[in-house]
């Protein structure tokens, strides 16, 4: 599949703030993105010809903000309303290999649906891993540096294992935690290769706060799946799409290059062509 013919869906409810962000690096990227409210997918209050199916889309995208208001817990009320209308679709899509990625509140919601750490089977669930409150007790929000782990997440197989990315965080509840025995639960994703990036320090070295925002345990900073083609991180790439949004543009070359978050989005849309 040509990048131009790649249909990417951008799901929204009132709270997520990060989808018209995402739409535009993705567009400048060469995909088709657009952004699709939970209604067009149920059909719900909408006329006919806004309605949407998820079939519609080679790759699912879950943007950052504060679905809902974030109430009961931060992605819960989106993640039941999902389960409630598409959950089927859903499951459907990421067996047959399609992408599916969440960014800071995305993936609190993939998290709440059970995708990630994920299932062999792909099923949706009930939650074993909560993205919980920042050790910290308020919100973060600055420049953070994550370093590839070398795991199953296939759009990145040709980066060499411990590529930096500067991409911001902004986040109240970020706090990786996996129920059970957490400690054996982390040696376990490590083992499947599913850790996808680790909080560094500027240096490269073992991230503390604030390179690491939340306190999540071992750095972790995102997950994937067991196939690799469901992720999520907590940080923002499409917050560090162009150059002239990173905190070094001035003094790092012309403002119209870009950043990390264009070597990121357009790795993981590469995969998406290949697995439309």
């Amino acid at each position: 599949m040509n990048r131009r013919d790649l249909s990417v869906a951008i799901l929204s409810i009132e709270g997520t703030n990060n989808d018209e962000e995402l739409r535009v690096a993705l567009g400048a990227l060469g995909a088709r993105p657009e952004i699709v409210d939970l209604n067009q997918f149920e059909g719900r209050d909408v006329p006919s010809r806004a309605r949407r199916r998820l079939d519609d889309y080679q790759a699912l995208f879950l943007p950052g903000g504060f679905s809902a208001g974030d109430y009961v817990r931060a992605g819960a009320i989106l993640a039941a309303r999902v389960r409630a209308s598409i959950g089927p679709a859903l499951e459907e899509f990421a067996r047959r290999g399609h992408l599916v990625g969440g960014i800071c509140n995305g993936f609190q919601v993939l998290t709440e649906l059970g995708m990630l750490p994920g299932r062999p089977d792909g099923s949706l669930g009930t939650a074993d891993a909560v993205l919980m409150a920042n050790a910290s007790g308020r919100f973060e929000c600055r420049p953070t540096f994550v370093a590839w782990q070398g795991g199953s997440f296939p759009a990145l197989k040709d980066v060499p294992k411990g590529t930096r990315f500067l991409f911001p965080s902004a986040h109240a509840e970020g706090q990786f935690v996996l129920g059970g025995d957490a400690p054996a639960r982390r040696r376990a994703l490590e083992a499947s290769g599913q850790i996808l990036f680790r909080w560094v320090a500027p240096d490269g070295g073992p991230a503390e706060y604030p390179w690491n925002p939340n306190g999540s345990a071992d750095n972790i900073a995102g997950i994937t799946n067991p196939a690799g083609n469901v992720f999520g991180l907590m940080p923002h790439p499409e917050r560090a799409f162009f150059r002239a949004q990173t905190p070094d543009w001035t003094r790092s070359g012309p403002p119209d290059g870009y950043g990390d978050g264009h070597r990121f989005l357009d790795a993981v849309l590469s995969y998406a062509e290949r697995h439309g």
